[in-house]
């Protein structure tokens, strides 16, 4: 079993606070980190509100936590298989890709992803120029359409989509692969046409596009979307509502759900205390991010978590009555 912390040399997170002695017992650069995605997103800073509350425990357990910008959901499991981080935020279609032996994984499951709790939904979320003449998924065929870095949740999702016929990129005039903190720029200096992401409402970088460049948000939907619903469990039916942004009418598309995760080789206490951490605070957790506003014990316990629960998060649910003993 691989140690439940890591050292991190050199420097510590410039959030962090002076360790308590306890902590200085054990080490004063040992941290459990978690992957999260660009800085613009909600994973980033949904995994600093996990850190923080785990940092404000600490001394009952004598590690910290570092959030880490990183590649995206793909990145993220890959970083827990090969030991490099202990946690990870995900889609839920990745998760399930990852512990399948799908999509990325085909060539070997990582059997030992274990679900740690759900976050919040999280719809595919396009965007075009108001010039470009997209109104509708159809019409993206002879544009420039940014479809995600490679190792990224919505990279994977254009994957998924262009399999089951909804998108096709070789229709594209051009396949532009930007991380989506570069996205909202690009379109804005003409250089891209559409983009797409999946993204907790409100997001930041979906209203700073739309007020920068007087973007439009484009449906996702219609019959091919029904059947890809009908032969993938974890996405479902989703609506941006109407007034989030500038649409006067809601936006029906389709999405995925964000899940934290980690590996059956991260020790029971540590990923109990994590999760206690969280719990234990809870409206605090919820208070850090809008997305993260409407979140409920009964769904983060269960919704979109197609790996098993870590047996540390299992005995945390257990012991508040969220979850029979088995």
């Amino acid at each position: 079993m691989r140690p439940i912390v890591k050292a991190v040399a050199a420097f510590c997170f410039a959030a962090a606070s002076v360790q308590t002695p306890q902590a200085q017992a054990v080490d004063q650069r040992h941290f459990v980190s978690i992957g999260t995605g660009g800085v613009t997103g909600v994973y980033y800073p949904a995994g600093l509100a996990i850190c923080q509350l785990v940092d404000n425990s600490r001394d009952s357990h004598g590690f910290r936590c570092l959030a880490e910008p990183s590649g995206g959901s793909i990145d993220n499991i890959r970083a827990i298989e090969d030991g490099s981080r202990e946690f990870g935020i995900v889609q839920s279609d990745v998760q399930a890709n990852a512990y399948q032996g799908k999509g990325q994984w085909s060539e070997g499951a990582f059997e030992d992803l274990r679900a740690v709790f759900s976050l919040h939904a999280e719809p595919v979320t396009m965007l075009a120029r108001a010039d470009a003449g997209i109104s509708r998924l159809e019409d993206i065929a002879g544009k420039r359409v940014n479809i995600g870095n490679p190792g990224s949740g919505q990279y994977g999702t254009w994957e998924v989509m262009e399999a089951e016929g909804l998108v096709d990129r070789k229709s594209l005039g051009k396949a532009v692969q930007l991380k989506s903190a570069d996205v909202g720029q690009a379109l804005c200096e003409g250089k891209i046409d559409s983009y797409f992401w999946l993204v907790g409402h409100p997001s930041a970088l979906t209203q700073e596009t739309i007020s920068s460049c007087e973007a439009i948000l484009v449906a996702v939907n219609g019959k091919g979307v029904d059947n890809l619903l009908e032969k993938y469990p974890y996405y479902r039916r989703a609506v941006i509502p109407a007034g989030m942004y500038n649409n006067d009418e809601d936006v029906e598309t389709f999405g995925v759900g964000a899940t934290f995760v980690t590996s059956r080789d991260v020790s029971d206490d540590t990923v109990y205390e994590v999760v206690k951490a969280v719990f234990e605070d809870f409206e605090t957790f919820k208070s850090r991010h809008p997305a993260l506003a409407q979140l409920s014990v009964d769904e983060m316990i269960r919704d979109s978590l197609t790996a098993p629960l870590h047996s540390g998060a299992r005995r945390y649910y257990v012991e508040r009555g969220w979850l029979d003993d088995e």
